[in-house]
């Protein structure tokens, strides 16, 4: 559900606030005519004069919980000397400039800047390539994190490291592997130690062949 949004939210939200302005005009109104009968204010600065006086709020300053920029994940690669010759010469675009190179920002090492994870990709079958996450130090970014076999992909789940490698016996087609291994890593002393390790293995008889349903056996009779 890649870029799914609600629709129609705006509007409802701009009308609310126009019937809630409104209201509050009235009632304000009626509490300046009650005071004494004189129709304003009898204490205190004026609208105009407070709003001079209040402070504003501080802007929120960047940090490792705020997207600050985007990345060339493709340039990134491409320089970076721990990407293999395979992945580098088999990376190129699949429509013009459209790579098929998956890119997502997350704080995982604890850096005042969000952590870049990458997933190259098959044009064809979307199949992973090579999963890697690079971690911004000073100016430039540092490979911390690498895997290079096939069918592996990364994500995030409650800022740790989940890494899906789909497992293939010999003439699975690749829609269909034969298991799957999971495996959870979070960063401690520097670098991304594994925590959690799942594999799933899957059935083949599922979906395949007709179900034989076997005659009922008669009662016997004692």
């Amino acid at each position: 559900m890649r870029g799914l949004r609600g629709k129609g939210g705006s509007g409802t939200r701009a009308a609310s606030g126009t019937a809630t302005a409104g209201l509050v005009a009235v009632v304000l109104f009626a509490a300046g005519c009650s005071t004494g009968g004189t129709g304003v204010q009898d204490e205190g600065a004026a609208p105009s004069e407070a709003a001079s006086k209040a402070t504003p709020s501080p802007a929120s300053s960047g940090g490792a919980g705020q997207f600050t920029k985007s990345v060339d994940a493709v340039k990134l690669l491409m320089a970076d000397p721990k990407v293999s010759p395979r992945v580098k010469a088999d990376l190129r675009p699949c429509a013009k400039d459209s790579y098929p190179v998956d890119t997502s920002y997350a704080v995982l090492t604890g850096n005042d800047a969000p952590d870049v994870i990458v997933n190259v990709l098959t044009c064809g079958d979307a199949v992973g390539m090579g999963t890697y996450v690079y971690r911004e130090n000073g100016k430039a970014y540092e490979n911390v994190f690498s895997v290079e076999e096939p069918a592996v992909y990364a994500a995030v789940d409650r800022g740790d490291l989940v890494v899906t490698k789909q497992v293939y016996a010999k003439n699975d087609p690749v829609a269909e592997p034969s298991a799957e291994e999971v495996s959870t890593y979070r960063w401690s002393a520097g670098k991304f130690a594994r925590q959690f390790w799942v594999r799933n293995e899957f059935s083949r008889a599922v979906g395949e062949g007709e179900v034989v349903a076997s005659e009922p056996s008669a009662p016997t009779e004692n």
